[in-house]
């Protein structure tokens, strides 16, 4: 039961987060894909882009925006340690990711990933553009691998 890291194309990340993600659709644009394979079958995707907070786009820091998995045993952190692993080698300096408070985080932390603290939450809509919330708006955690 290895899982093996396979290159993944940007369509065929997104199928997968389509498919088996439990809250979110798809992101918009990334900056590479990775995949993680066990037995010749994806059982989990990596999607990371620029970070969707402006602020924290500083040419520095990279953003896993989609992490899903199919639920296989340690599917989670061998992607999240695969992802870090990537981007430092492209050249970036900071990994965020953000999760949910009722995700516990031990994929992240079993990957080294640091537990920074509360982030964001809140509606996209305002009176001036209006939006429909169709992911999340609780607070989330923010994770850091740097």
């Amino acid at each position: 039961m290895t899982l093996t890291l396979v290159s993944m194309t940007r369509a065929e990340a997104h199928e997968f987060v389509r498919a088996h993600h439990r809250h979110h659709k798809p992101s918009v644009g990334d900056v590479f894909c990775l995949g993680a394979e066990r037995d010749g079958a994806i059982i989990g995707v990596a999607v990371v882009g620029r970070p969707v907070a402006r602020m924290l786009n500083d040419g520095a820091t990279l953003e896993v925006t989609r992490l899903c998995t199919d639920g296989t045993r340690n599917a989670c952190s061998f992607l999240y340690g695969a992802a870090w692993r990537a981007a430092r080698a492209l050249g970036w300096k900071r990994l965020i990711t953000y999760t949910l408070p009722e995700e516990g985080g031990a994929s992240l932390r079993a990957a080294g990933w640091k537990l920074i603290g509360e982030a964001g939450g809140g509606s996209w809509d305002r009176k001036s553009r209006a939006r429909v919330d169709t992911a999340p708006t609780q607070v989330k955690f923010k994770w850091e691998a740097a």
